[in-house]
């Protein structure tokens, strides 16, 4: 396992750690040019850092939206990635007959939010003893996300994390209750607030799903006030343009600054637990 997700409660420099990246691998080329953006990035602010990219996007409200450029391309510029740059990336599966084609080519695999509950799933990730991300389903409460992760945990692999992405209010929006980071913690697991998703607005009626990314901000700013280990952020160096949930990403030149502020915020807020 790489070192830098080897203790994800309590990193090294201190602060969150980060998931970031593309919605959905869109090319070599790009996925390139953003892990080096965000690499620099994080490299130079000390910040844990898990390039981020999915191989499929499989859950789409529409017949036509993109999926992909193919598993095993989309997945080989993973694995580039991660040896370029010396990062661990994280990678979704849909099937449990996904986990061991993907763990050869990830360090951390991540189950959707609507699949959490699916146990052949659940126990196909965990038998490969990659970290296991479950990202809670926007349906469930943060306490009945125990079951989901002892079901890692029973299974023999220790490694996983939870990932709060908001709950579902009414049939467009998303609300977080930020009183589930605590409590998700209190399982014994790393706890990840996935921002740019709880910002979503799904099931819009032109099939698309839209977003609120000028509150990206606001709620990465709660999370780390809150003292959440880990950030999820989707972003792209022109999300008009992204194949895939572009509504609500960050643009790639604003993340600098964004990371700037939650990581001097971080300091303060640890300095009150002195």
């Amino acid at each position: 396992m790489y070192p830098r997700i080897s203790n994800l409660h309590h990193t090294e420099s201190g602060l969150f750690f980060l998931l970031a990246g593309p919605c959905v691998i869109e090319g070599e080329d790009m996925a390139m040019r953003i892990a080096e953006k965000i690499v620099s990035l994080t490299d130079r602010m000390k910040i844990p850092y898990i390039f981020k990219g999915s191989y499929r996007k499989d859950n789409r409200s529409r017949l036509d939206s993109f999926t992909g450029i193919g598993d095993e391309k989309a997945l080989r510029i993973l694995r580039k990635v991660r040896e370029t740059f010396d990062v661990p990336v994280v990678t979704d599966i849909h099937t449990a007959a996904e986990a061991d084609m993907a763990a050869a080519y990830v360090d951390v695999l991540q189950i959707p939010a609507f699949l959490c509950r699916q146990t052949d799933l659940l126990l196909a990730a965990a038998r490969t003893g990659k970290v296991v991300n479950i990202k809670k389903g926007q349906f469930l409460s943060a306490g009945a996300m125990r079951f989901a992760a002892e079901k890692i945990t029973e299974s023999g692999n220790e490694n996983v994390m939870l990932t709060e992405r908001g709950t579902t209010f009414g049939y467009q929006d998303l609300v977080v209750d930020y009183r589930g980071i605590p409590e998700m913690q209190s399982f014994g697991c790393p706890v990840v607030l996935d921002v740019t998703h709880s910002l979503q607005q799904p099931n819009q009626t032109s099939g698309v799903t839209g977003g609120m990314p000028k509150l990206i901000e606001t709620v990465a700013r709660a999370g780390v006030a809150v003292g959440v280990d880990g950030l999820f952020m989707e972003t792209h160096p022109e999300p008009a343009k992204a194949k895939s949930d572009g509504a609500n990403m960050l643009p790639l030149d604003r993340l600098e600054n964004l990371l700037a502020r939650l990581v001097v915020l971080r300091q303060a807020v640890d300095s009150f637990s002195r």
